[in-house]
């Protein structure tokens, strides 16, 4: 995360602020567009940005140039890694002198994930060598790229004298990412799908690591190394590897100290209110009206001015994610042992709790808990305090799949069936009707003007997983592109003349597969003909994260199916409606109309 807080260098006001999450090129040319703009039409006004492109997060992009320069970088291994790097940031101050490493595989057998479990790099084969070398290249080269463009904005603010009296702050917003596999992945979204990845398939796609044919993250055992010299990495909240990141602050004006090392506690709920003191702002506990929950945080303005090892004036901080919690208060902190989602394990009254002096021990290295046994029961005790007053219980360690599949608040009720008409914006899939882990059909009313008449219907999703219905060369296409994996499967109906159809599909869900995933029958329709039909596989968890909405009459930037390129608009004909029905089995009277008869009588 980059904040970029600046003032007008005759007055002092809250003047900019950015965030930088993640980088990409594109951003930042927009971020300088927008400062720009800005300053050209109202330059005495402060500004405010927050700044989020896609790094470090998966997946990882970077231009070849930068991939290449850091070929064979890795090739000694993540335990190597490890023994190089924890020397390189004691020197530089960032961490104490007597840090120790930390054990690679800290979770007792019992509650060890798996899949989060750390082969020794000598036990690897050559592919696998160069596979995880190579997905680890292609991040540093991310992480670089990142900088490159971060290095711009500051350039730029530098070149117009805005640099002077900006506060700049830059960080990350978790320990290193353990979502990649124990054999690293060409496609986050299997993990959000609970669908394991296989060293075959990534091994193809080596060459083409860090393009746009790969939504890649590297292999779990680099979270490990990334996170060095802390325990686990992200999920883990009760160890740092899950939560401590970097923090950066500059501003030239307002911070006397240059390249210094400040040792103070401090959490990310604590960057909003030292903005707000440094802009000399208050929260306010009313807006408009409605009462504002309290921050949490506490200001780290004073830390501009302390001494590096001066006593933080953090007191109490909290952690929970994904089932996992951890407490720091006053310089100690209390870590309950257990794995995060998708353990699915539950039991947490029978969680074991580690207690560790961190102002001492950094890197969470010596379990004091027997030798501090009152100490540990306070923390305990203070963990649920936080957790009452913050929301957090109850806890929940389900799969993946489970977490996001569970419906989230909404205006809208489930419906059993959904219209959609042309000219519709991309419909968020947190809004859109959701046909996974279920049986389901989509119809929609076309008219054949034109011969050559292609394009989209429907589509939803992208290259790494969704499923499209689109004319191409005088057929009906109905492809369920199932997370990317190759062959696309395929229903096409035959040649299709000009006039008016209701055309569609149905796909009838009658088990789980071996990793819970839908398998079923699925069938083409033109009218009320069955024209093509055969075996299927569908995804139980999300087409996307984010973005790549229901699309209707387009599809995305990013193509769900290999057989048209970009959004492929409707074109030659008119479509009146779309109606997509997630369904249950219904009577036997009612079951034994056709899909296309049932939603000619529903549509209305």
């Amino acid at each position: 995360m980059l904040a970029l807080l600046a003032w007008d260098r005759g007055s002092f006001g809250c003047g900019s602020c950015v965030y930088w999450f993640r980088g990409r090129g594109r951003v930042a040319d927009h971020a300088l567009e927008m400062i720009k703009d800005q300053k050209a039409g109202n330059p005495s006004k402060p500004w405010y940005m927050w700044f989020c492109p896609g790094a470090n997060h998966a997946p990882h992009h970077a231009p070849q140039e930068y991939i290449d320069k850091y070929k064979g970088k890795f090739d000694d291994g993540y335990e190597a890694y490890r023994e190089w790097v924890l020397p390189r940031m004691i020197a530089k101050g960032i961490l104490p002198k007597d840090t120790a490493l930390t054990p690679i595989n800290p979770m007792p057998p019992e509650l060890a994930t798996q899949s989060d479990q750390v082969r020794p790099w000598n036990s690897l084969n050559a592919d696998e060598k160069h596979l995880f070398s190579r997905l680890a290249e292609v991040y540093a080269a991310f992480s670089e790229y990142t900088d490159a463009q971060v290095g711009r904005i500051i350039d730029y603010l530098e070149q117009t004298g805005q640099l002077d009296n900006t506060l700049v702050i830059y960080t990350a917003d978790n320990g290193a990412s353990g979502e990649g596999s124990p054999s690293g992945s060409v496609n986050e979204n299997k993990f959000s799908n609970s669908y394991p990845d296989e060293l075959s398939e990534n091994l193809k796609l080596i060459d083409r690591l860090g393009g746009p044919d790969t939504y890649e993250h590297y292999p779990t055992r680099w979270a490990t190394a990334f996170s060095t010299p802390f325990k686990m990495f992200k999920r883990y909240s009760e160890y740092a590897g899950g939560t401590c990141d970097p923090l950066v602050i500059s501003w030239p004006r307002g911070i006397q100290a240059r390249g210094e090392v400040r040792n103070q506690y401090h959490h990310s709920t604590d960057i909003v209110p030292t903005i707000l003191e440094v802009c000399g702002l208050e929260m306010p506990k009313v807006y408009k009206g409605v009462e504002q929950y309290p921050l949490s945080g506490v200001s780290m303005r004073y830390t501009f001015d302390a001494k590096p090892d001066d006593p933080t004036q953090k007191k109490r901080q909290y952690y929970a994610m994904l089932g996992t919690r951890g407490i720091w208060e006053n310089g100690w902190k209390a870590s309950a042992v257990h794995p995060p989602a998708p353990s699915n394990l539950g039991n947490y009254e029978k969680d074991q709790w580690e207690l560790y002096h961190v102002d001492v021990d950094r890197a969470e290295s010596k379990d004091l808990a027997k030798e501090h046994p009152e100490k540990l029961q306070a923390l305990i005790k203070a963990w649920f305090e936080e957790a009452e007053k913050n929301l957090v219980l109850p806890l929940d360690d389900r799969t993946i799949v489970e977490i996001f599949g569970t419906p989230r608040p909404a205006e809208e009720e489930p419906r059993e069936r959904y219209i959609y008409y042309p000219g519709t914006s991309a419909v968020p899939e947190s809004v859109a009707v959701n046909v996974r882990g279920r049986s389901y059909k989509i119809f929609a009313d076309v008219e054949i003007a034109d011969s050559n008449c292609s394009g989209v219907i429907f589509a939803h999703g992208s290259r790494f997983g969704g499923h499209s219905l689109f004319i191409k060369d005088k057929k009906l296409y109905y492809v369920y592109n199932f997370l990317g994996i190759k062959p696309e499967q395929k229903f096409v109906s035959p040649e299709l003349k000009p006039g008016k159809y209701t055309l569609g599909m149905e796909f009838t869900r009658e088990k789980a597969g071996p990793n819970r995933e839908s398998l079923g029958q699925t069938k083409l329709y033109v009218n009320d003909k069955v024209v093509a039909q055969g075996p299927m596989r569908a995804q139980v968890g999300k087409f996307t994260l984010c973005g790549d909405g229901l699309c209707v009459g387009f599809d995305s930037a990013d193509a769900v199916s290999q057989e048209y390129k970009g959004s492929s608009p409707f074109k030659g004909g008119t479509r009146s409606w779309l109606l997509a029905s997630p369904w249950k089995r219904r009577s036997t009277s009612t079951s034994r109309r056709s899909p296309w008869q049932r939603s000619r009588s529903t549509k209305n």
